[in-house]
């Protein structure tokens, strides 16, 4: 059985829409595109590659893959857009239709849950990027078996959020946390069930 790797980077305030560029993702007005590129470093940059090299597919909802899709392709050569352009890539959809024009692009058949289940059973290690949509419906089946978390020193206010309106109660068991000299702290987990509940002092 293979893992489900998601990575997100967001604000303290959870904010994760449009990290990589001015205009990236406008909707809903936002107006804070590229946000994180100001704190990225050396360090940062090579533990991102470090982790998505260990990829064998690349699963993606619309947005981020219409995002990625336009740059991606056409990107300057690198190990990074290698990989990228390189590894299956699947996408969760009802509006785009087959066939895609990013190489090695496919939509999703049937339900997300069924789809992403048969996947796994599939690929090694199949990871998210962003889509913040999709990772609501996976946390909602349990299908992560590594959330990656990257918290940046800032607060927006106002954007997409990681953990949305409809996000289930689930608990989390830390795995790894790792520092950065910009300020920007990675915490990984897996998921661990559902919360339990008690008061503090009895």
């Amino acid at each position: 059985m293979g893992k489900l790797i998601v990575t997100e980077f967001l604000t303290l305030d959870g904010v994760a829409q449009a990290p990589g560029g001015r205009e990236e993702d406008q909707e809903q007005g936002f107006e804070h595109g590229g946000w994180q590129a100001p704190l990225m470093d050396a360090a940062a940059g090579a533990a991102i590659f470090d982790n998505a090299r260990g990829m064998d597919a690349l699963l993606l909802g619309r947005r981020t893959y219409d995002i990625f899709a336009g740059y991606w392709p056409q990107a300057p050569d690198g190990p990074f857009t290698e990989l990228l352009n390189r590894v299956p890539k699947y996408v969760a959809s009802r509006t785009l239709s087959e066939p895609l024009e990013w190489r090695n692009s496919s939509l999703l058949d049937g339900e997300v849950a069924d789809a992403v289940a048969q996947l796994k059973q599939r690929h090694e290690a199949i990871h998210v990027i962003g889509s913040l949509d999709l990772t609501q419906t996976l946390l909602r089946h349990r299908l992560i078996d590594r959330l990656e978390l990257w918290f940046h020193p800032l607060a927006l206010g106002s954007g997409k959020r990681v953990f949305a309106t409809g996000t289930v109660p689930t608990a989390f068991r830390l795995l790894d946390a790792t520092p950065y000299a910009s300020g920007s702290v990675l915490l990984a987990y897996a998921l661990a069930g559902t919360p339990t509940y008690g008061t503090i002092g009895a």
